[in-house]
C-alpha cells in the first residue's frame, strides 16, 4: 500500500514538473506585443508602430498626428472625445510600393474604419480615400455598413464582395488583417481568410473602379483611386473609435 502511494506522489510530481517546463517554454516563446522577433528582424520585417509613440505617422495633409490618435497600453488608439473634433486619417511618412503588411485591429459597437495603402498626399486630395486601396474595419453586426457585402469587415472596400469570407471576432475582441501586394497582385486576409484577390490592371479592375462610388468626378473624391502602386499606409479617421496594434510591414522585392 505504501508503495503505491509512493508511486502516485511520484507521478504527481513528474506531471506538476513537465507541464511547468512546458508553461516556461510557451511563455518564453511567447512573442510581445508590439515587438518583432530576432527572426523576424532577420527576415527584414519592421514595426510600424513602437507601442509607444506615433513616431513614423502624421495626420493626412499635415505634419503632426492630430489628438484624437493616442497611443495608450501599448495600442494606438482613435477616440473623439469632443464636437467638432477631428484626427483625420493617420498615414505613415514612409512609402511602400511591394510589401507585407500585417497589423491587429479591434473595432468599437457599431464601429466603422478602414486600412489603406497607395495613398498619395496634396491638396487637390481629401482623404486617404482619394488615392488609397481601402480594406474595411467594421461591426458586421451593428455597423451602418453591414447591409453591403462589399463594406463588410476584410472587404476590398465598395469593390469586393465579401458576404462568404467577411468572419471578423466579436466587438472588442482583436482581429488580424493582413494586405499582400507584389507588382500588382493585391491578396487582402482577415483572421487568416482570404477576403480579396486581384491584379490592380487591366479591365477587370477598370470595370472594380467603373461600379464603384469613385467613378472620377474629381481628384478630391477619387479621380486618382488606385492609381499609385507606390504610396502611404493609412489608418482611417471615420469618427468611430477604434485600436491597432502589431502593425509591421515587409518589403517586398519587385519581379
Amino acid at each position: 500500500m505504501k508503495n503505491n502511494q509512493m508511486e502516485k506522489e511520484m507521478l504527481r510530481c513528474l506531471l506538476g514538473s513537465l507541464f511547468l517546463s512546458v508553461f516556461t517554454v510557451c511563455t518564453a516563446n511567447a512573442q510581445k506585443i508590439n515587438e518583432l522577433t530576432q527572426a523576424e528582424v532577420n527576415d527584414g520585417w519592421q514595426l510600424l508602430f513602437d507601442g509607444k509613440t506615433t513616431n513614423g505617422w502624421h495626420s493626412f495633409n499635415r505634419t503632426e498626428v492630430l489628438s484624437p490618435w493616442k497611443v495608450k497600453n501599448g495600442e494606438l488608439n482613435f477616440k473623439i472625445t469632443k464636437e467638432g473634433e477631428r484626427g483625420w486619417d493617420l498615414v505613415t511618412d514612409e512609402e511602400f510600393e511591394n510589401f507585407d503588411l500585417r497589423l491587429e485591429w479591434k473595432i468599437s459597437k457599431g464601429g466603422n474604419s478602414g486600412v489603406f495603402f497607395g495613398v498619395k498626399e496634396g491638396a487637390e486630395y481629401g482623404w486617404a480615400s482619394s488615392t488609397g486601396i481601402e480594406m474595411q474595419l467594421l461591426d458586421n453586426i451593428e455597423g451602418a455598413d453591414r447591409h453591403d457585402p462589399k463594406h463588410l469587415a476584410g472587404a476590398m472596400y465598395d469593390l469586393i464582395d465579401a458576404s462568404q469570407t467577411s468572419k471578423p471576432k466579436p466587438v472588442g475582441q482583436w482581429n488580424e488583417s493582413r494586405i499582400l501586394k507584389k507588382d500588382g497582385q493585391v491578396t487582402f486576409y482577415l483572421n487568416g481568410i482570404v477576403t480579396a484577390n486581384v491584379y490592380m490592371g487591366g479591365c477587370e479592375w477598370a470595370d472594380l473602379i467603373a461600379k464603384s462610388k469613385w467613378n472620377g468626378s474629381d481628384k478630391y473624391n477619387g479621380e486618382d483611386i488606385g492609381k499609385f502602386q507606390k504610396g502611404k499606409i493609412a489608418l482611417q479617421d471615420h469618427f468611430d473609435e477604434v485600436s491597432f496594434r502589431n502593425i509591421k510591414i515587409k518589403k517586398l522585392e519587385e519581379k
